[in-house]
């Protein structure tokens, strides 16, 4: 499997986890959500969910008369055939989203796994973001020391284009640091919650040691879940 055809199925994937789509709605979402996938065809993504399908990570399933009609009115043609995640699948992408390698680090796959943070672990995107930093102070020190060669060897334009792409380098660089300060402080301040041992009056408490809600009290607003940070590219797509 190509690194680009695997990008393809871990943003199809993570789409499918929101909502059961259509073909022609899931190009829609990739095409708009994800810019890195707004070259490829409908001749792209069916091979792509035909694969998923045959792996056990989604289902085919019958779409509504009112699905069919919204199909027709928007791709041309009867789109019969809704993708559901299985829950295979879905334990697929959440094993595809603890994956902090090389190349989760790179331009497109980093796009990806950026467009589908809201859904990532804080630690595993610590590590992603610092692995992109790190990946990309490496590409500019290379910038640096070979502009660094051929700056006399450059007429004008030239070297405005190099220096452009140093500077949307460093750009993006800076943009990192202020992600990773940004995870760092919403971690720093969890930990003094998650660290106390709050003592509660067992006269006024319950009978098993909890603290009992007055009537004013309301449990509206509590935490259900790992804290998400804003999805940046809407996100993105899957």
């Amino acid at each position: 499997m190509s690194r680009r055809s695997g990008i393809l199925e871990f943003a199809v994937l993570g789409l499918l986890r929101e909502a059961p789509m259509h073909g022609y709605e899931l190009r829609k979402r990739l095409n708009t959500s994800l810019g890195i996938f707004r070259a490829f065809s409908y001749g792209t993504l069916y091979p792509c969910l035909k694969t998923l399908v045959a792996n056990g990570w989604l289902i085919e399933e019958p779409g509504s008369a009112l699905e069919d009609a919204l199909a027709a009115s928007l791709s041309g043609r009867r789109a019969k055939i809704v993708y559901r995640l299985t829950v295979e699948g879905k334990d697929h992408f959440e094993e595809l989203l603890s994956h902090t390698g090389p190349d989760s680090w790179e331009d497109e796959h980093f796009a990806a796994r950026f467009a589908f943070f809201g859904q990532t672990e804080r630690e595993v995107r610590m590590r992603v973001l610092e692995g992109r930093r790190s990946r990309l102070e490496e590409r500019l020190e290379k910038m640096r020391a070979s502009l660094a060669r051929t700056r006399e060897r450059l007429d004008d334009y030239t070297l405005e284009l190099q220096r452009h792409g140093m500077e949307s380098v460093e750009r993006e660089v800076r943009w990192l640091n202020e992600l990773i300060e940004s995870e760092r402080a919403g971690r720093d301040q969890r930990r003094p919650s998650l660290d106390s041992s709050p003592q509660h009056d067992n006269t006024t408490g319950s009978a098993d040691g909890l603290p009992r809600l007055g009537s004013s009290e309301s449990t509206e607003g509590m935490p259900s879940g790992p804290d998400t940070p804003p999805n940046p590219s809407n996100d993105t797509v899957n």
